[in-house]
C-alpha cells in the first residue's frame, strides 16, 4: 500500500468490528492511530495486540474527554454507531479540534442530521465534515457519481446491491434498532427529490446483475444511505436501492450469527456486487464495483478519504459526501485491490 504521512488520526470506535479494520489500515498506511471509544476495557483489549498506540476512553456526553481523545491528532474517524448518538458529539470535538471528521454511519437519519446541522458550522471552522465514507452511502455515492460522467442530470439512479449474504456485527444490530424506534416502524424511500416515510410492502423484483451474479431477486425500495449522499450534490430526483433477497432475510432474522473471519486479515467469506444504473431521458449508463466483505472494505474507503483530505485533495469545507468531496473515479481506481470497478455507457 505505500507509506503514509505519519499523521495521527484518532478512531471513535476503535475496538470494534469495522474499527478495527480501520485501525490495521491506517497502520498499514504509515498513520499513527489513537484508539479511542466508549468502553476502556475493550479499548485496552484491543491495543493489547497493537503495543504502543495511545488509548483514549471517551464517553460521548463527556465534552471533556473527546477533546482529550481528539488532542493532537490531525483528523478523526468514527466508526461507532449508533451515529445518530454518536456523530454529533464527535463532530463537535472535531469542530472545536479544528480537524477533519469522517465517519462510516449508514444510517439515512444520521446523515441527513449531520448535513442539516453541520454544513454551515463546519464551513465556518474552515473544516470539512464526510459522512458515510463506507460501503453504504460512501461506494454507493461515488459509483453513481463515475457513472454520470458529464452529465449534471439524471431522471434516475438505481443501486443494487448483490451481497452473498449478510452476517451482521453487533453494532449492525444496534444501529438497526436504533433506526426502527426512531421510524415508529416506518419504511424510507426517496422519490420526487425528497425522502418519503411510508408502510408499504416492499416488492421484490428481478435484478440482473453483471456475470458472473446473473439474475437475482432482490427487494425493491431496500433504502440505503445512498438516497442521502447522491442527491445531496447530484441532480436526481429519483433515487433507489435494492439488496437481494438472501442478504435481506440473513439482516431480518434474529439468530443470523456476526461474521467469521476467513483469512489473516479477519476478512470473512461475504461478496458483493455493486451495480449502479443511472438513466437520462433514453440513455442508460453503468458503473459496477465487486469485492469481499462490506464491513472490511469500508476501511480502505474511510482511511482514502483521510489521506486525501490532509493531503488537502478535497478544496472544500463544510459538510460534504465522498461523489461530492473527492474525484470519483480515481478515488474508485486507488482503492485496488479491494475494490474492482468498471463503467459502461
Amino acid at each position: 500500500m505505500g507509506s503514509g504521512p505519519g499523521h495521527t488520526v484518532a478512531v471513535f470506535g476503535a475496538y470494534g468490528h469495522t474499527g478495527r479494520f480501520v485501525v490495521a489500515e491506517l497502520l498499514e498506511r504509515g498513520f499513527v492511530p489513537v484508539l479511542s471509544g466508549r468502553d476502556a476495557d475493550k479499548l485496552r483489549a484491543s491495543a493489547a495486540s497493537r503495543p504502543g498506540l495511545d488509548v483514549r476512553p471517551a464517553q460521548v456526553d463527556d465534552p471533556a474527554a473527546l477533546d482529550r481523545a481528539l488532542a493532537g491528532a490531525a483528523a478523526v474517524i468514527n466508526c461507532a454507531g449508533p451515529f445518530t448518538t454518536t456523530a454529533a458529539p464527535v463532530i463537535e470535538a472535531a469542530l472545536r479540534a479544528g480537524i477533519p471528521y469522517i465517519d462510516v454511519a449508514a444510517e439515512i437519519e444520521a446523515n441527513t442530521d449531520t448535513l442539516a446541522h453541520f454544513a454551515d458550522r463546519a464551513r465556518a471552522a474552515g473544516t470539512v465534515v464526510v459522512p458515510a465514507m463506507a460501503f453504504y452511502g460512501g461506494l454507493g455515492d461515488l459509483l453513481v457519481t463515475t457513472a454520470m460522467g458529464d452529465w449534471t442530470a439524471a431522471d434516475e439512479a438505481h443501486i443494487a446491491y448483490g451481497l452473498s449474504g449478510w452476517h451482521p456485527t453487533p453494532g449492525t444490530r444496534v444501529a438497526g434498532a436504533a433506526v426502527q424506534a426512531r421510524r415508529g416502524g416506518q419504511r424510507v424511500r426517496f422519490r420526487q427529490g425528497r425522502l418519503e416515510y411510508h408502510r408499504d410492502d416492499l416488492p421484490t423484483l428481478d435484478w440482473h446483475f453483471p456475470a458472473p451474479l446473473g439474475t437475482r431477486a432482490v427487494i425493491g425500495e431496500f433504502t440505503m444511505a445512498d438516497v442521502v449522499t447522491v442527491p445531496s450534490h447530484l441532480s436526481i430526483p429519483e433515487v433507489r436501492t435494492y439488496m437481494t433477497t438472501e442478504a435481506a432475510g440473513d439482516l431480518a432474522a434474529p439468530d443470523t450469527p456476526a461474521p467469521t473471519a476467513v483469512d489473516g486479515s479477519g476478512r470473512s467469506a461475504q461478496t458483493f456486487l455493486v451495480d449502479v444504473v443511472v438513466r437520462s431521458g433514453g440513455t442508460e449508463r453503468r458503473a459496477t464495483a465487486s469485492g469481499q466483505d462490506i464491513y472490511a472494505v469500508t476501511a480502505p474507503l474511510a482511511v482514502e478519504a483521510v489521506r486525501r483530505v490532509l493531503d488537502g485533495r478535497t478544496g472544500r469545507t463544510g459538510v460534504a459526501f465522498a461523489g461530492d468531496v473527492f474525484d470519483a473515479p480515481d478515488f474508485l481506481g486507488a482503492l485496488a485491490p479491494h475494490i474492482t470497478y468498471s463503467t459502461t455507457a
